[in-house]
């Protein structure tokens, strides 16, 4: 059933205007990143590190939160716009079944637009004449960042199912990636799931040392938590004609 729901949720994305934005926006920080890392040469002298700060610094605050938003709002918005939430709600399948696909497709855009954050990364690093190897930490950097923004997606998602509109959830996004860049600042970084996106990518720092156990078990919680609450409320909500 799972494998059937998640088919649905593919096929919804075919054609879609979202994939654009999945493409163009990780481009915009990479630029200003690089733009920030060659104007800054005197301060920011530690080659791919510091061109990886530039970068992180405004994709996990600003542009990757407004990517999963827009993403998850998206996969909501044909049940809210089209009418759909009666055939959704009476499918023959369970209703953990069809939140875990929208999670699990939602899930692979995190992990989907790291990948292309790194390959962006390492094509502004060449352009911008970057010396010496690239930083062999890169994948692991890309790999707890996608962890992170799965934890995003899972909240997205609740409050993208819970607000009609589209607008809101998208602000939520932007709004969680400058909060959680601010708790990381002060230490709290572990205890929001916009933080452990930037804690994933070590944004802005890095050479942090990144506490494995603590944060796949943050990711882990609001992930779990939230894909419940999802659940929860689908199984209260009564068909009705809108």
């Amino acid at each position: 059933m799972l494998l059937r729901c998640l088919k649905g949720e593919l096929q919804k994305c075919r054609r879609s205007p979202v994939w654009l934005a999945f493409v163009l926006l990780p481009v915009f920080p990479a630029i200003l990143g690089t733009g920030n890392f060659l104007a800054n040469q005197e301060a920011l002298d530690n080659g791919w590190y510091s061109l990886w700060s530039q970068h992180t610094l405004f994709s996990s605050m600003f542009f990757l939160p407004a990517l999963l938003g827009v993403f998850c709002g998206w996969q909501w918005r044909l049940e809210h716009t089209d009418h759909n939430w009666n055939s959704f709600l009476t499918a023959p399948v369970p209703v953990v079944d069809l939140c875990l696909a929208k999670l699990i497709l939602a899930a692979g855009i995190s992990f989907l637009a790291q990948g292309w954050i790194g390959i962006l990364f390492v094509y502004s690093g060449k352009i911008a004449g970057v010396a010496g190897p690239i930083p062999p930490e890169l994948p692991q950097w890309l790999l707890c960042g996608g962890l992170g923004g799965v934890s995003v997606c899972a909240v997205q998602l609740y409050f993208s199912m819970v607000i009609r509109t589209f607008a809101p959830p998208v602000a939520l996004g932007l709004a969680g990636g400058i909060l959680g860049l601010m708790a990381t600042a002060q230490g709290f970084g572990y205890a929001l799931p916009y933080s452990l996106l930037c804690i994933g990518m070590r944004a802005n720092n890095p050479t942090m040392a990144l506490d494995l156990v603590p944060f796949c078990l943050s990711a882990l919680a609001y992930t779990g938590i939230f894909t419940v609450l999802s659940v929860a409320r689908l199984k209260r909500r009564d068909t009705a004609a809108e």
